[in-house]
Order: structure tokens, then sequence, then C-alpha cells
């Protein structure tokens, strides 16, 4: 537990860093968007690019896999859909909450952690993970949202889901990378250096942005947002563990690195989801802010119990 806990430091002290640079004002909102956006059209996506163009397809996909943590995933969206139900929410405030209670940080925090934890095997599920995280749930979410302001299902919804898939560089690197493998050809030496150098800054970059970006969260609505933390670090993890462990047939170290995704605090893009629709950004800013800031503790505990160690 203590080495588990020792190795994950250093990414959250990194991510104390950029916290305090945004608190301190050395890093201002304007520039945290900016260095965000290297980050997500740039860094991280050639990293994935160049993670992607060295697997094949069956080395990334895992069906029972997937079946688990949609399994997993779908229960704790579905908890936290009826009990927003009960408390009266309306349809785009119990989306945006339900959200909140599954999607964690794999893009920014999960992916360049794993793949440092695990070694490169850990590259196709942590892959696998964040394309469902995107593919399904971040749909889904613009689905309920835009529908339910409509009042019905259109053309014109499907058309916003589809291009927001085909405008997410995660997803396009992705896609372009497992292209180029299926060639079979290798990298020429001057793509893989750059993809490679530029990839390298995608970590300490996602991690400073992280901490940069929380520094202008608010804490409003403790009581929900620690509720909404409860069920991501806690809720998340414990079924996706049931799904991998007892339920599908998905190997040992597949399941460690589903069940920790799913222990990864909530992710800084339901926040721009929330902003953009204006449903309860304030009570997501927090649940990122209370999530990340206690997952320094479960997340080592979570990797602990799947490891072993």
């Amino acid at each position: 537990m203590l080495e588990i806990f020792l190795k994950t430091l250093p990414f959250f002290a990194i991510i104390g860093l950029g916290y305090w640079a945004g608190r301190a004002r050395f890093f201002s909102e304007e520039a945290t968007a900016y260095l965000t956006k290297f980050v997500f059209y740039f860094a991280l996506s050639a990293m994935l690019f160049r993670f992607s163009a060295n697997l094949s397809m069956a080395e990334i996909w895992d069906g029972w896999l997937v079946a688990a943590y949609l399994w997993g995933t779908a229960f704790v969206y579905g908890i936290a859909t009826m009990i927003g139900f009960l408390r009266g929410l309306d349809v785009e405030t119990n989306a945006v909450e339900a959200q909140v209670a599954v999607i964690g940080n794999t893009g920014f925090l999960g992916v360049p952690m794993f793949v440092l934890l695990f070694g490169p095997e850990a590259i196709g599920p942590v892959m696998l993970v964040l394309a469902v995280d995107l593919i399904v749930f971040s749909s889904l979410i613009v689905i309920l949202i835009t529908g339910s302001r409509d009042g019905r299902m259109s053309l014109g919804v499907l058309r916003t889901v589809g291009m927001g898939l085909v405008k997410n560089p995660m997803i396009v690197s992705i896609v372009l990378g497992l292209a180029w493998a299926s060639t079979g050809w290798d990298l020429p030496v001057s793509v893989n250096e750059f993809v490679t150098i530029l990839g390298g800054a995608a970590t300490p970059g996602a991690l400073f942005a992280i901490g940069a970006s929380l520094a202008s969260k608010s804490a409003e609505r403790v009581y929900i947002a620690g509720y909404l933390s409860f069920c991501k670090l806690v809720l998340h993890p414990v079924f996706v563990a049931i799904a991998a462990l007892l339920l599908f047939p998905v190997d040992a170290f597949t399941a460690t690195i589903i069940v920790s995704a799913a222990a990864l605090p909530v992710a800084g893009n339901v926040y721009i989801l929330a902003q953009h629709y204006g449903v309860a950004p304030h009570r997501v800013s927090a649940a990122i802010l209370i999530s990340t800031a206690i997952s320094i503790v479960t997340l080592p505990i979570v990797i602990a119990w799947m490891t072993g160690a």
C-alpha cells in the first residue's frame, strides 16, 4: 500500500504544483486554458497516436472488458439517476450528476499514470476505457440534455453528437493511430521521434493543467459534491470490480486496469459540458475539486487492493 502511494504521489504533487500556481495567480485562468488546449489538442493526441500506431486492434479490443466496464458504469449511472429523480431533479441536471458519478479523468490522468505504473501492457485497456467514456457516456449526456430541451429526439441531436465525436482529438488520434497500425508499417523514424517528443509533454502538462484549473473551482453545494464524489471514488470501482471479477471472464491484469480507471477522480470535461449547457456547473466544479483531493488516498488504496500490494 505504501509503495503504491509513493508511486502515485509524484503525479498528485504535480497537480498540487499546478494548483499552487493557479491560486498564486502565477498562472492565470487564461494561461491555464491555453495550456489545457495545448495538452488536449497536441501533446495528449500525439501520445495516444503513438500508442495506438504501435498496437493492433486485436491488442486493444476486448469484448469482455467493454462488457464489464459498461455494466459497472451503467449500474452506478442508474443509481445516481434514480437518486436524482427521487430528489426531484429535472432531466438535464440529473444527466449532469450521473455523468459526474461515473466519468473519471482517464485522458489527462489515467493514461499517463497507468502506463508508467503498470507498463506498456496497460495502454490497450486504458485506451478502451477512454473510448467507452467518450463514445457512450459523453454522447449520452448530450442526447439527454439536448433531447429534453427539444422535447424529442431529432436528427439535429444525433448530428451534434456525431460532430462532437468527430471533432474530439483523442478519438481522432486513436483512430488515426489504429489506421496506421493496420497497414503493418512501422512509423517513420522522424515521425516517431516527433510524436514521442511532443507526447512527452502530455504527462507533466496534463497534471499541471489539472491543478491549475482546480484553483478556479469553487466548493459550493459541498454535500451534493461529496455524495457525487463518493459515487465516483467508491461505488464506481466497486461495481466495476464486481463485474470484472465475478460476472465476466476478465483476466486479472485487465481487471486491475479498468477498476483503477473507475477509481479516478471526476473528469474536467464534465465541467466543460455543464458550463456549455448551463446546467449545474458549480456542483460539478466542487465535485472535481473534492474528488481529486480525496483520490490522493483512495486511488492508491484501490490499486493496492487490486494488485494485492
